[in-house]
């Protein structure tokens, strides 16, 4: 690169905020790239993505540099929460192969030098599960019912609301009423109940045994519930917008769930290979947080503060100082996430109207975004965060700069969240949307056939992965250079200071055996002056030599 004429801007200050991790465990610094099995790829042409679909594209995500895969739920079950509604936890849809398939998948996979994560859903079952339609057979007081949340009440026994809206409560035909704090189809369990607890440990070996990496445990805050069952007395949008700790409702965050996470660790470290545990908890404060990781419960947990941070450069310097140092606090990695399939896009929701809406709300009336500024930070916001030490994790189609699909019709949505509000909020159906992977093929190359569960908007063949690959400047590129820097410098582990370059540029250096890098955000109105020392690794914008423009990032070293 040519030499530049202009000087660094002069540094104020230098924060010193982590330490290199003293130990390696894969999982401590690996990228792991979320597979949303209905919606990656399709190998029969039904319009439903499938385990065989996925294992055709093995090559792909191998070559993309990520270290693992977390696949979504693919058992059994009615889809009435796409596939979060599970019937049988120890098979597999045919919608999506067999056991063999799953199998397979595993081996594939492994054989590549990529590790496998799976979904557990423990806070409840589908009501088509075998325990559920016993319970209503057997009736109240039964041990049957002992397994889930059966109580008898003249009215509706509490206000606490379905994530789904409505209340959390449906009434049976004898009377009692059950409880199900998401769709009506997904009752509670009981975790009080012994019988509970075995099943899932014997779920978790069954999967282990099996070959699996790790486990992904849904809404892991949420399986004990508070005793006496008491109304929620607190700001419900306060609580949803995160200004209030998670633990103010009495169904989360609940101090029971630690002795369920501890059993579970040592089940885990009983396997070979360093199998893993990550958390989806959306706890705060970060404090809170920071117990899910402590050294004998989960090895991860998501950052979902990180993701709910807004578009400004105090805002994320504040989340970057408060993840690492509370993660730090009981030896545990951070675990960095800016969208997955409950939220709306990054690409979109860093240029919706309130910023400050919880990420996965998307309101009906709310106004369409720009798209080309929404790509742009969504490609800073990733350079970013794939610097930052610790663990990331991404999710299929933000690696092709896939927008939010906010233009479906009615008739096609399926989320819960859209069809229990009566169409006031949208859901997440448009998160969710079949990726494309060839512009000029049935479904973009979804599958042969065309088929496709969701529809694809026609814009999607521009994003396809045919149209990006090999091609400067496109995000997929921008996607594998930064996935190969990393790994070349080592950046998952490092020790981490932020720099003071100036109010509305978020700088970070981090540094360990392989140097410096220096990672710069230009979240200002002007450009900010590249040093004319540095030497420019990776610009979330192509062209960027000496001047990093607004809403851009950039990897520096010496």
């Amino acid at each position: 690169m040519s030499p530049r004429k202009h000087h660094a801007t002069p540094e104020s200050a230098v924060e010193h905020v982590h330490d290199a991790f003293g130990t390696a465990e894969w999982w401590r610094t690996a990228v792991i790239y979320q597979v949303y099995p209905r919606s990656f790829a399709d190998s029969d042409g039904d319009g439903n993505g499938d385990l065989g679909g996925i294992r055709n594209r093995l090559a792909y995500l191998h070559d993309l540099g990520v270290d693992a895969i977390w696949i979504s739920p693919f058992y059994p079950s009615p889809q009435a929460d796409g596939g979060y509604d599970v019937a049988d936890h120890r098979d597999v849809d045919p919608m999506y192969g067999t056991l063999a398939d799953a199998d397979d998948l595993i081996a594939a996979a492994h054989a590549l030098g990529i590790r496998v994560i799976i979904d557990i859903v423990p806070n409840h079952t589908s009501d088509e599960h075998p325990w559920f339609q016993a319970a209503l057979a057997a009736g109240p007081g039964s041990p049957e019912r002992a397994r889930y949340w059966f109580v008898d009440s003249p009215g509706v026994p509490n206000n606490w609301p379905s994530e789904f809206g409505g209340p959390a409560w449906t009434q049976v035909a004898d009377g009692q009423w059950y409880l199900h704090l998401f769709d009506r189809k997904q009752p509670d369990l009981n975790w009080e109940n012994p019988e509970v607890r075995e099943m899932f440990a014997g779920t978790l070996r069954f999967w282990l045994d099996r070959g699996v990496d790790g486990f992904r445990i849904d809404v892991a805050h949420h399986l004990v519930k508070a005793p006496g069952l008491s109304d929620v007395d607190a700001d419900w949008d306060a609580y949803n917008r995160g200004a209030l700790p998670t633990n103010a409702v009495p169904f989360a965050d609940q101090d029971g769930v630690h002795d369920i996470y501890r059993q579970w660790r040592a089940l885990l470290d009983s396997y070979p290979g360093e199998r893993a545990m990550v958390a989806e908890a959306w706890v705060t404060p970060h404090d809170r947080l920071a117990r899910y990781v402590r050294a004998d419960e989960f090895q991860q947990a998501f950052n979902f503060d990180y993701m709910r941070a807004t578009w400004d450069a105090d805002a994320l310097r504040a989340q970057i100082r408060t993840t690492l140092r509370n993660a730090d606090s009981v030896g545990a990695p951070a675990t960095w996430v800016l969208s997955n399939h409950d939220v709306i896009r990054h690409a979109t929701r860093l240029v919706r109207a309130d910023p400050t809406m919880a990420p996965w709300i998307l309101e009906a009336t709310e106004p369409r975004p720009d798209t080309g500024l929404g790509l742009r930070r969504a490609r800073a916001a990733t350079a970013l965060m794939l610097a930052l030490p610790g663990s990331s994790y991404l999710y299929q189609g933000e690696e092709l700069g896939l927008r939010e699909v906010i233009e479906l019709p009615a008739k096609a949505r399926t989320d819960p969240d859209f069809l229990r509000g009566g169409g006031h909020r949208l859901g997440r159906d448009g998160c969710r949307v079949p990726i494309p992977w060839t512009k000029d093929a049935p479904a973009f190359g979804f599958n042969d056939t065309g088929a496709s569960w969701l529809p694809q908007p026609a814009d999607f063949g521009d994003y396809a992965v045919d149209r990006q690959r090999g091609r400067d400047g496109s995000t997929l590129e921008l996607y594998r250079s930064l996935l190969a820097v990393r790994r070349q410098r080592q950046l998952g582990n490092g020790s981490l200071a932020l720099v003071d370059l100036r109010p509305d540029v978020v700088a970070l250096d981090v540094t360990n055996d392989r140097g410096t890098t220096r990672i710069v955000l230009n979240l200002g109105s002007a450009p900010w002056p590249i040093p004319a020392s540095a030497r420019v690794l990776v610009a979330s914008t192509d062209g960027v030599t000496d001047l990093l423009p607004t809403d851009c990032a950039v990897w520096l070293t010496d």
